[in-house]
């Protein structure tokens, strides 16, 4: 009897249980977790992947490509600098320009595209770079600041080959495993004191600023031209020569660019704040041509509100001055000059001496 009684007790809260689920309309199996749920729940090694941002087949050539998930988000946390509009329009020149300026340089058809403006660090745009790349520091003569340059190995090979009279329609041989030649080196020195002279004058509508070739670096390590953690600014451009070309990096940092910032955050060119030259010049030149009535002051004096209410029709005020003294010319409240009263012909007139003290 003991233990009936002690496994009814056992069953009835159970029991109880179940019915107040199923009273409430609930199903008591729907309501225990399964183990096809369980499961969905856990993420497999390529959703934790996409989860952090890493793929599975990714390469180095890769690089420019967008990163993803947290490795997106930690990225726009720490670089998040503010988008300098006239740089479009300096990019702008400077492609029409080049294009120009290389096709007169290798006597061949060359076409230039600017592939993006990016803001990044400058030690996450070394890590970027593909080796071998030549760089080449620049300064700003006026900003008293550097810039670097990157030519890739492929454009290096197709600029040898185009001025030293390579064969058209053939890609450029590329040699593995050796360093630049001299020669190598002085014709891509030429071209990239061609491009800093365009740069210069992509510059001129903003400010004048005189880029000046300094040195050719073929080791990132010796082109440090600012701390790891610096935000620099990075335009990619691509040179075509029909089936030869290559890619060009213009790097400048944000500390180079501090000086004309105010100038770069511009909408248009020559906008200037809420100013408007046009309108300025109009409203000067139809100054000249406006009336403004001037009132000539003979003398001030002081008296008393109690001699003004015994003036009567014929009262006489002393103003006790000579003839040879100075009187005021005022166009509202404000004094213009001074001068002398005099009469001629029929008119009285006043001889101007000299501009007249502002009050206050």
């Amino acid at each position: 009897m003991a233990e009936e009684n002690k496994e009814q007790k056992n069953e009835t809260p159970d029991k109880d249980w179940a019915d107040m689920i199923q009273v409430r309309g609930e199903n008591p199996q729907a309501a225990m977790p399964s183990a096809d749920a369980a499961d969905s729940k856990i993420l497999n090694q390529e959703e934790i992947d996409s989860l952090f941002g890493y793929s599975g087949d990714d390469d180095e050539d890769d690089s420019y490509s967008m990163k993803t998930g947290v490795r997106a988000i930690l990225n726009s946390s720490m670089v998040s600098y503010e988008r300098l509009p006239m740089l479009d329009i300096v990019f702008d020149r400077l492609i029409r320009m080049m294009a120009t300026s290389l096709r007169n340089f290798t006597q061949d058809n060359v076409e230039v595209s600017l592939d993006s403006i990016e803001s990044m660090r400058f030690g996450e745009y070394i890590d970027s770079l593909t080796f071998p790349t030549l760089l080449a520091v620049f300064k700003a003569e006026e900003w008293d600041n550097y810039g670097l340059m990157s030519v890739d190995s492929s454009l290096v090979y197709s600029i040898v080959d185009v001025l030293l009279g390579g064969r058209r329609g053939t890609a450029a041989m590329r040699i593995e495993g050796r360093p630049y030649t001299t020669i190598e080196l002085n014709l891509v020195k030429d071209m990239i004191e061609l491009i800093l002279s365009d740069l210069s004058t992509a510059f001129d509508p903003v400010t004048s600023v005189n880029f000046s070739y300094d040195r050719l670096e073929t080791n990132p390590r010796f082109a440090t031209i600012s701390r790891l953690s610096n935000a620099v600014i990075v335009a990619r451009l691509r040179i075509d020569m029909e089936d030869r070309g290559g890619k060009i990096d213009l790097m400048i940092p944000y500390a180079t660019l501090e000086p004309v910032r105010d100038l770069l955050l511009q909408m248009f060119m020559g906008e200037r704040y809420g100013r408007d030259t046009i309108w300025e010049n109009h409203l000067m030149e139809e100054l000249w041509e406006t009336d403004v009535e001037i009132k000539a002051i003979l003398k001030e004096k002081e008296i008393s509100l109690g001699e003004i209410a015994k003036w009567d029709k014929g009262s006489f005020l002393p103003l006790e001055m000579n003839s040879n003294e100075d009187i005021t010319l005022i166009c509202g409240d404000v004094p213009l000059i001074k001068g002398t009263m005099g009469r001629k012909s029929e008119h009285i007139v006043i001889k101007v001496k000299d501009k007249a003290e502002k009050n206050g």
